[in-house]
């Protein structure tokens, strides 16, 4: 029997790209899923092909910027099966575009999603972990996490931000048997390129990502971090496309 089955994982951003791609893969090896999006639509399609396929899937709809939402899903994921073994702060944005055009509204998106997001939804699955000193928590951050490029200044901020806030939260929880783990991609083929707004930009953007990989590799990374046993911690992964440089 694999090691995930039966584990009650949260996953956030589950409407497209690496999170739905990751909600197949667990489902598959048993996993039961509370999965997490604005999109109605997407979320009870994905439940649908999920239970059609013998995997269970229940799902919110939740705003990871809305802290109130954040815990009410993990809320949700008590109520519904008693315990929360995974927490996978997956939703992130990515409106890359140069310093000087000062594009606030972007910025503070980005700060609220991809910085706060994570740290909310930290905060309302930690109590249950604590409680039965048992949990894993992944965290989805970037190789722009680990290098900075023109017009990355501030997403790859949030993302560097991701990294050290789960290295922190290892550190402290180390001693009550919660694991962490930060997940790194380079180019996936998902909707994170929709949200530039410059259209030059965009452009140049896809032409790069023509070598992204399939998110389906993201999600057995995910998977392979969950499945090892309690006593074994992957901290972190960097996964990019063979023939990618940066």
């Amino acid at each position: 029997m694999s090691i995930i089955q039966d584990k009650v994982v949260i996953i956030t951003g589950v409407s497209s790209g690496i999170g739905e791609a990751t909600a197949k893969e667990l489902a598959s090896k048993g996993a039961k899923l509370v999965m997490a999006a604005r999109r109605e639509e997407r979320l009870a399609s994905l439940q649908e092909e999920i239970q059609s396929s013998g995997g269970q899937a229940i799902y919110k709809v939740t705003d990871v910027t809305s802290h109130d939402q954040m815990e009410g899903l993990a809320d949700y994921a008590l109520k519904e099966f008693g315990k929360i073994d995974v927490m996978i702060n997956n939703a992130g944005v990515m409106p890359l575009s140069p310093v000087h055009e000062g594009k606030i509204n972007e910025w503070d998106t980005m700060v609220d999603v991809n910085i706060k997001g994570v740290l909310y939804g930290i905060a309302a699955v930690l109590p249950a972990m604590r409680e039965r000193t048992e949990g894993h928590i992944i965290n989805v951050s970037s190789v722009a996490g680990h290098l900075v490029f023109p017009t990355s200044s501030v997403y790859s901020g949030t993302k560097f931000a991701v990294r050290a806030i789960t290295e922190g939260l290892r550190q402290e929880e180390a001693k009550n048997n919660i694991r962490t783990t930060i997940i790194s991609p380079g180019s996936v083929a998902t909707e994170l390129t929709d949200h530039i707004s410059d259209a030059e930009l965009k452009a140049s953007i896809k032409q790069q990502s023509e070598i992204a990989i399939d998110p389906i590799s993201i999600a057995r990374a995910i998977a392979f971090a969950i499945e090892q046993p309690s006593d074994v911690a992957i901290n972190e992964l960097v996964i990019r496309p063979t023939i990618q440089e940066l």
